[in-house]
């Protein structure tokens, strides 16, 4: 059976699904594992995760693109959310909404973080790397700026097991082997630097992408309505639980005397008297 012509297939305002000059993804383990060892030195490059999710690209990634866009839901996305950083990024707007609600969550978590949706977008042109007018595009804009929103409605945070459960999440909600093997191997990297902890470091990770697997797909929801919703209205509407392992990771290591913020810190080795009791 040959494959199908994703060139010749159109949304309903004419955008291609796959532009014909986007490059055809080449799968090369060697190469993500090459990129991972060098990412495991410079985690501020990420311009090698990019690398790692290229060289492991999913089967299933173009199908996914092509049931969403193509579809009614899709083509009502695209006509009501052309840009949602402009929608997340309008804080005075969102702040607008009920107390308790997403976007304030949203609002709390950025500010406080230091980040915007069109920081996520300018770090990502940094990159170089080059854009095609097609639906592909749209599908990967949508989930570049929806991943500050997964910490959120998550509870998983900044740290570096809480990144990790956002990739494990990520991959449950759009499997691919990247995810798997950065957040994974991130996990394994984590245990090695808190040798001795009792926090259950694989098993908040593993939890992660089992929410992920089992929540409904956040790319495929109306973002700006969910927003004005309660965020428990909206966790519970997209069957997301709360993240007891990982909480339970935060409280162990605290109690060993582990920072979670700064696992590399010297005083991150749990006491004698700690691993043994």
């Amino acid at each position: 059976m040959s494959a199908p012509d994703f060139s010749s297939q159109f949304a309903a305002d004419g955008t291609v699904l796959r532009h014909p000059e986007r490059p055809q993804p080449r799968y090369s383990l060697p190469r993500a594992v090459k990129n991972f060892r060098l990412l495991m030195k410079d985690k501020e490059d990420t311009s090698l995760v990019f690398k790692i999710y290229e060289s492991l690209p999913s089967r299933n990634f173009m199908p996914r693109v092509r049931d969403l866009a193509l579809s009614e839901r899709g083509e009502r996305l695209r006509r009501t959310e052309p840009s949602l950083p402009e929608i997340l990024d309008d804080h005075a707007a969102l702040r607008k909404t009920p107390k308790g609600s997403l976007a304030h969550a949203y609002c709390d978590f950025m500010e406080t973080e230091g980040l915007s949706a069109a920081g996520l977008v300018a770090e990502a042109d940094k990159l170089g790397r080059p854009k095609y007018p097609d639906l592909v595009q749209w599908f990967a804009d949508r989930s570049r700026d929806t991943h500050d929103l997964f910490h959120v409605l998550t509870g998983y945070g900044r740290d570096a097991l809480g990144e990790q459960c956002v990739l494990l999440f990520t991959h449950g909600q759009s499997p691919t082997q990247g995810h798997l093997l950065i957040g994974f191997a991130g996990a394994a990297n984590i245990k090695m630097q808190v040798k001795g902890s009792q926090a259950p470091v694989m098993g908040a990770v593993m939890q992660a992408k089992t929410t992920g697997k089992g929540a409904s797909r956040l790319i495929e929801q109306p973002i700006r309505e969910l927003l004005k919703l309660q965020i428990d209205e909206v966790r519970q509407a997209l069957n997301i639980p709360e993240p007891t392992k990982y909480r339970d990771c935060h409280r162990i290591w605290k109690e060993e005397g582990i920072d979670p913020y700064n696992l590399l810190g010297s005083e991150n080795s749990p006491s004698d008297e700690l691993v043994s009791a």
